[in-house]
């Protein structure tokens, strides 16, 4: 016997609303990943591959979510709602100065560094002079555990994601790749010390020191200064953190004077 009209409602409605909560599933893993292929958002929600990319050309219809190279990340109308679009655009206008005086004073070039979701972005630098310099792409999604300014955002982030950083397979990027019993032990020393110096970690060769920039009692960025190891001993990492420091204080305090502290992501 064909079930009644209330039914038939009761089951679509049950149906349309499962439906739903699995296209939030799909939206909230790309936020939470920053970037990720369409095999681990299947893993993540627990759904066939071919549904994943139903739900996907939605999203990116709306503008949720964009394709770079057959991974996906937050597109500009979900950075938007979450707030990270505005605290982005406020960091790349204030925190371009500091960056050119870091860069000026130190000689090396001076990163601003933000996460999104599990991982970090290269959102502003200014580079070194020097023919031999350290350099990333503006936009470049990089690994949360390695590399100083990175990790300093990995050490401030929700338990939820340095959690999720540490049960994840750890890609030895260099020799001196931390592995993660090392990440585990060091996340409270880098919130006590409030500055953090690497070598190596993420490009073979390189020295790097950097500092949280807090606001409104979050950290929104971190700030780094990186070049060669032959440029970079002693002396000029003590110089780059008494400056880093002095540049993240200035940069917190007027993040906070322009119409009160941004969202956070």
């Amino acid at each position: 016997m064909a079930p009644s009209v209330p039914e038939r409602a009761e089951r679509t409605g049950t149906s349309s609303a499962g439906s739903f909560q699995r296209g939030l599933n799909v939206l909230i893993t790309v936020a939470e990943s920053g970037e990720a292929r369409v095999e681990k958002i299947a893993a993540d929600v627990g759904i066939p591959v071919s549904t994943v990319y139903r739900y996907l050309r939605t999203l990116r219809d709306m503008e949720l979510v964009e394709e770079r190279g057959g991974t996906y990340a937050p597109g500009w109308r979900l950075l938007e709602i979450s707030g990270q679009h505005l605290t982005h655009t406020r960091l790349v206008e204030l925190g371009q100065g500091v960056l050119e005086e870091l860069t000026e004073t130190t000689g090396e070039t001076a990163v601003l560094t933000v996460r999104v979701g599990t991982q970090a972005m290269c959102l502003r630098q200014t580079q070194s002079a020097q023919p031999l310099r350290m350099a990333f792409r503006i936009n470049q999604l990089l690994p949360l555990y390695a590399g100083a300014g990175q990790r300093v955002l990995l050490a401030h982030a929700p338990r939820t994601v340095i959690d999720h950083v540490l049960q994840q397979p750890l890609r030895s990027i260099t020799p001196r790749t931390l592995g993660r019993a090392q990440l585990a032990g060091e996340i409270e020393q880098i919130r006590r010390r409030g500055f953090l110096v690497t070598r190596g970690e993420l490009n073979e060769g390189a020295v790097a020191v950097a500092v949280p920039v807090v606001a409104g009692g979050e950290v929104l960025c971190a700030l780094t200064v990186a070049g060669p190891e032959n440029r970079c001993g002693s002396d000029w990492r003590r110089h780059a953190r008494g400056r880093l420091q002095a540049a993240g204080l200035r940069l917190g305090e007027i993040l906070e004077h322009r119409a009160g502290p941004p969202p956070t992501g």
